[in-house]
């Protein structure tokens, strides 16, 4: 059972993590466009990075939650060491990253976001950082 867990447990996080590298990249689009003054465009955008949200990164979200718990569960001796402490830490930071992106979403639909597709850019490249640590720990375990 535990390798059933953690391979969905992988596939998860594959596809949350495209959700995370994608809906961004919409929000640099949608803020071109918005600055263009682009309206069937904006509306597109909109709807969109909703059903990607919805649709696909918080499913996929609460199915990493699920099953990395499940796999603790399954292996409490980890819990005695640092590297899975970091990467909770970072795991914790994403679903705030999540969440985030829910902000602007709703922000970016109401007409009300303020923030420049310069901003978007750079904002799209936070969780590359955080899947090469997260990676990088739960692969080498170097403490």
């Amino acid at each position: 059972m535990y390798l059933w867990i953690k391979a969905l447990h992988l596939v998860a996080v594959v596809t949350w993590f495209a959700a995370l590298f994608y809906l961004p990249r919409l929000y640099v689009y949608h803020a071109m466009a918005r600055d263009r003054g682009e309206q069937q465009a904006i509306d597109y955008f909109t709807v969109m990075e909703r059903k990607l949200y919805r649709g696909i990164m918080t499913p996929s979200m609460i199915a990493v939650l699920l099953l990395g718990g499940a796999l603790l569960v399954l292996n409490p001796g980890w819990l005695t060491q640092g590297w899975i402490h970091a990467k909770l830490l970072l795991v914790l930071l994403l679903v705030g990253y999540h969440h985030l992106c829910l902000r602007y979403l709703k922000q970016l639909a109401a007409g009300g976001c303020t923030r420049s597709h310069r901003f978007f850019r750079v904002f799209n490249e936070l969780p590359v950082l955080a899947l090469l640590a997260i990676v990088l720990l739960a692969t080498l375990k170097p403490f």
